[in-house]
């Protein structure tokens, strides 16, 4: 994990649909660069929420719970329970900066259109640093093969066959 300075700051995404208090964990299809994230949202009807990130630098799912989310070291900032939040000056997105210093090829701003995204949940915790949110689509759930068959089709059809 990253270390929080001064400068970090939670805004809660409230756009977003709010994440089910007692859902399953929720499902992540990840590739290089790409990442789509699917939870059950609060609603009466049973209803999911499917959200695309755009040029996927970085992510991390794990923990803490909700029980230990008062560990996370952005709580005593304003993270909590089953939302969605960004990251305004993000300590993440200036240690990858940092650790890129190394490479040939670096450019000073090369991560300046990143944003830290935060998804709490019961069970885990989804953080990521993307240059943003492509698409959030809104589906009946009908079940986790549905949903995950529907996560695949959302990855560009670019991959390569390897041997």
């Amino acid at each position: 994990m990253y270390t929080v300075d001064r400068h970090d700051r939670v805004e809660e995404l409230k756009e977003l649909p709010r994440q089910s208090t007692g859902a399953p964990v929720p499902f992540l299809l990840a590739e290089d660069g790409e990442l789509i994230l699917a939870y059950l949202v609060e609603s009466e009807a049973d209803e999911a929420a499917v959200i695309e990130f755009e040029s996927v630098h970085a992510q991390y799912f794990g923990p803490p719970n909700d029980e230990a989310l008062s560990g996370h070291p952005l709580y005593q900032r304003g993270l909590r329970f089953y939302c969605a939040y960004e990251v305004q000056n993000s300590s993440w997105i200036r240690a990858l900066e940092r650790m890129n210093r190394v490479h040939p090829k670096h450019r000073r701003g090369m991560f300046g259109r990143c944003r830290h995204f935060i998804f709490t949940f019961h069970d885990t915790t989804l953080e990521c640093v993307a240059t943003g949110i492509r698409k959030v689509t809104w589906l009946p759930y009908v079940d986790r093969a549905s949903l995950l068959a529907d996560m695949r089709q959302r990855l560009p059809d670019n991959t390569v066959s390897r041997i």
